[in-house]
């Protein structure tokens, strides 16, 4: 099969409501990134297509939370993904963002287009509308009670507590996240894309035209939605932060996120390439390739090529290798709960060590399963793999040549058919590595490569150079010499998975990062040239350290958790003559000290401003007693007196009580006089 003039390769757009995390860069980014690096590097006319996609409710719902405009919102977040990708070394050709000139005229001269050519359809529906925001409400400025679980915080698409799917009229009480109001349905009035009468297409161009050559997750979705049947799909919104909708009674409408977002791909190649933007959207010898996660498959697979179908020129996606989830200590990833690993937070916690996590995501990378991803894992997989394989081999290769010949590349001698045997089985890992990638198979790919360190160890361990050195220093030249060799071939190799490493290894051999086919020709090195000195590629990673980013999660989970427990029911009601009879008082404790041979009680002296009492509280396990020395607090005066460990205790202090048992002291705001009454 010929190969492709050209490449166009996207990567979904992120959303700018916040930063990019271990789950995005594991299912999207790095492989494609992986992908295009290789492409490049054999030869390959490429071009890297992203940016930050900023419509949508997820905006707006971040700049009320925050108290800022969308813009900000979006402004904000651009940066901090775009820096984050720079520094993993995501390699794109443009990084761009859909609030942007060009996309603004892009996606609006794509929907007049259709709506010209009479390609949408018109409806009537019915939605949400919030009286006193005067405004339609999108399903997640809508909350309510689950049905399935109770929470009385579901969206109206979707709960986050137990998963279920929702739409907005199956919440129970359903309340507007704007006002606080009840919303009332009311019509609104928006255009369709008629995806029904793209189906017989679709099942021909998709079912039975790639039930080979896309990945068995994303076919299986495709054909499922395909034979479930398909509906029109609406492509405006009553907002007013988006694409205005560029047509007579679209005022106060933009176009719907999920049909803006994709023409952003176009807009953005556009934006960078203005005079050849057309070739790698036109052009039928371009191939077009989107890397997405799984929960984008409809998207990129069935509604996205129907609007290049129906515009009538664009090429298709000839393949759209979607990956899995990929979870988080045996939990889902979930922006909302801040269990995840943020790229720029790793970076502050490893500075320099990109490439480790980049190696990490692709050995457990989620291509076929949702994997996990844990530190132990994270640890294991530096210390035995990068720094005992890969870092091991070449640092010996080059420390035994600076021990021995004074750093410069001995020449080489004649080969041993052990020798011409390892060379020949080094030879063939550039094609099996590229076969492995054009296929999307990185997880496998990235393992070969580790293979052929592997060779070179075990070469090394076979030839035993440290002991050759003393009876044939000739035949030690020859052994560094095969050994160099093969360490510089797995420059290239290790280029798209670990470019900074890769860059390191060519620059510590002292030449230039080699193409993918030189690779092969394990001939890079000449007899004599000087190498710069040793540098370890990676470092080893401690337990300590693992423990910190472990211990970082677990009180993730307990916030969580403390956020999330329910409240303890209330209790029945008292008159307010019962009321009455309570005598609540501020005091300041003037001594503490632990109850001998207790461990949850304090022996407190109150000064009441009428007296001062004793007081026994089971508060040890919270509290240093003299840390409370000094501290005002709330307490009732009239409970009967009671004798504890011998003690007499004449009252009780309030203290409130978390979901996790700990305690915290009732206080007032601000200092008032002992004695003070509560009412």
């Amino acid at each position: 099969m010929a190969l492709p003039k050209r490449y166009t390769v996207t990567a979904a757009l992120p959303y700018a409501n916040g930063p990019v995390h271990i789950g995005h860069l594991a299912g999207v980014y790095l492989p494609a990134d992986i992908y295009t690096r290789y492409l490049r590097s054999v030869g390959r006319d490429v071009k890297f297509i992203c940016g930050s996609d900023e419509h949508g409710v997820p905006i707006t719902i971040r700049a009320q939370k925050e108290g800022v405009t969308p813009q900000q919102v979006v402004d904000k977040y651009h940066a901090l993904i775009r820096d984050s990708f720079q520094d993993f070394h995501v390699s794109f050709d443009v990084y761009s963002r859909t609030s942007s000139k060009t996309h603004a005229e892009v996606s609006s001269g794509f929907f007049k287009k259709l709506y010209e050519e009479g390609k949408f359809i018109e409806q009537t529906t019915q939605q949400y509308y919030d009286e006193k925001a005067q405004q339609f409400l999108a399903d997640r400025y809508i909350v309510g009670t689950c049905p399935n679980c109770g929470n009385e915080n579901a969206y109206g698409d979707q709960c986050e507590r137990c998963g279920t799917s929702l739409s907005p009229t199956e919440l129970i009480s359903p309340r507007s996240m704007l006002s606080g109001a009840p919303p009332v349905l009311r019509d609104t009035k928006h255009w369709f894309l008629p995806l029904d009468q793209y189906e017989p297409w679709l099942r021909e161009w998709i079912v039975e035209g790639h039930k080979s050559d896309w990945k068995t997750n994303v076919y299986g979705q495709c054909k499922s939605w395909i034979d479930q049947g398909l509906h029109p799909r609406a492509v405006t919104r009553d907002l007013d932060w988006g694409v205005p909708v560029p047509v007579p009674g679209g005022e106060g409408k933009v176009l719907y996120v999920w049909f803006d977002a994709p023409i952003g791909y176009i807009s953005a190649t556009k934006e960078a390439f203005p005079e050849e933007w057309e070739t790698y959207w036109k052009d039928p010898e371009s191939k077009l390739v989107h890397f997405i996660g799984k929960d984008n498959i409809v998207f990129h697979c069935i509604i996205f090529p129907t609007m290049l179908k129906a515009y009538g020129d664009y090429i298709l996606p000839d393949n759209v290798p979607a990956n899995e989830f990929l979870n988080l200590e045996g939990d889902k990833i979930s922006t909302s709960r801040n269990w995840a690993v943020w790229l720029h937070e790793y970076l502050a916690d490893f500075p320099g060590q990109a490439d480790v996590l980049r190696y990490v995501l692709c050995a457990n990378a989620p291509e076929t399963k949702d994997n996990d991803f844990t530190w132990k894992d994270f640890q294991a997989r530096n210390n035995n793999e990068l720094v005992a394989t890969l870092g091991n081999f070449v640092n010996r290769a080059a420390v035994l040549t600076h021990k021995f010949f004074e750093g410069k590349v001995p020449a080489q001698g004649e080969l041993t058919d052990s020798d011409q045997e390892t060379l020949k089985q080094a030879a063939e890992f550039p094609a099996k590595i590229g076969e492995l990638i054009e296929n999307y198979r990185f997880r496998d790919a990235l393992a070969e490569v580790l293979n052929l360190a592997r060779l070179g160890n075990k070469y090394l361990a076979d030839t035993q150079p440290w002991h050759l050195i003393k009876t044939d220093a000739g035949r030690t030249g020859t052994v560094l010499h095969v050994a160099l060799q093969i360490a510089a071939a797995l420059a290239p190799l290790l280029e798209p998975f670990l470019p900074e490493s890769a860059h390191k290894l060519s620059n510590m051999l002292n030449i230039p990062l080699g193409k993918w086919d030189s690779a092969a020709q394990l001939n890079a090195l000449t007899a004599g040239l000087q190498l710069q000195e040793p540098a370890l590629l990676f470092g080893k990673i401690e337990d300590a350290t693992v423990e910190a980013q472990v211990q970082k999660l677990l009180d993730t989970k307990k916030a969580n958790q403390l956020a999330n427990a329910p409240v303890v029911a209330a209790k029945e009601n008292i008159s307010f003559e019962q009321f009455q009879h309570i005598d609540l008082r501020v005091g300041t404790i003037i001594a503490a000290e632990k109850v001998a041979k207790t461990k949850k009680l304090l022996k407190l002296t109150v000064d009441t401003g009428l007296d001062q009492r004793t007081i026994v509280s089971g508060i040890a396990e919270y509290f240093i007693p003299e840390a409370l020395i000094g501290q005002q607090v709330q307490v009732l005066l009239n409970l009967a007196p009671r004798e504890i460990k011998g003690i007499q205790s004449q009252g009780m202090l309030l203290l409130a009580e978390n979901a996790d048992g700990s305690l915290a002291l009732m206080q007032p705001g601000q200092p008032v006089r002992n004695g003070s009454g509560i009412n």
